[in-house]
């Protein structure tokens, strides 16, 4: 099944940088990519991240899209491979490339083992916070990009932050220089550190593989 021509046309003004078309795209497909998510992985709040995701893949991959590929086919497409990595996870939230070590280190102490346990639950639970404010911070982010049409931006976050690339090579990608990509990933790792001050435990960034260059 081939694409419509208000689909095309559609893609057309994204691709011309309009916000509005943008806009438009994101509240026609969001909603069932959202409820796609969640059913497969029953985590509304990892359903949604990865939905984001699915967007800003989208514009990464749109200078190389084949606009006679129905948007929705693509976009599905994506999510559906983005659940499998999820899964594949056991559940660990892929927005970020988090490096944090929750093992216990291989410790073994008989005596002690229950205290071990809790220390182990309460390492755990603080990461799971400190995840939570990156996310929540990063998806403020990412929202504000949309509604400003920064599609640059959002392809460096793609890049930097879900996929991992190295600076130089997201200027390739992009065909942008590594100024511009150190730019916009100053801008974000700022906007991070500014949420780990103001969270309520603290924060150390660079285990999460965000300190600055």
């Amino acid at each position: 099944m081939a694409a419509t021509p208000a689909q095309k046309e559609l893609i057309r003004r994204i691709r011309e940088g309009e916000e509005r078309a943008w806009r438009t795209f994101i509240a026609e497909y969001e909603g069932r990519l959202q409820a796609f998510a969640f059913s497969r992985l029953r985590d509304r709040a990892l359903a949604e991240d990865l939905v984001q995701e699915t967007f800003l893949g989208f514009l990464t991959a749109l200078p190389n899209y084949d606009e006679n590929t129905p948007p929705e086919s693509f976009l599905f497409a994506i999510t559906a491979n983005k659940i499998t990595d999820a899964l594949r996870k056991a559940g660990r939230r892929p927005t970020l490339p988090l490096h944090g070590d929750d093992s216990d280190g291989g410790q073994r102490d008989p005596v002690g083992r229950d205290r071990v346990a809790s220390s182990i639950a309460r390492s755990r639970e603080s990461q799971r916070q400190e995840e939570t404010v990156l996310v929540d911070c990063l998806r403020t982010v990412i929202r504000q990009c949309r509604e400003k049409g920064d599609y640059e931006r959002l392809k460096c976050i793609e890049l930097l932050f879900v996929r991992g690339f190295p600076n130089k090579r997201v200027a390739t990608v992009l065909g942008i220089t590594e100024q511009a990509v150190a730019n916009h990933k100053f801008f974000v790792v700022s906007k991070l550190k500014d949420a780990a001050k103001s969270a309520p435990v603290p924060i150390e960034l660079s285990p999460y593989g965000l300190a600055e260059e």
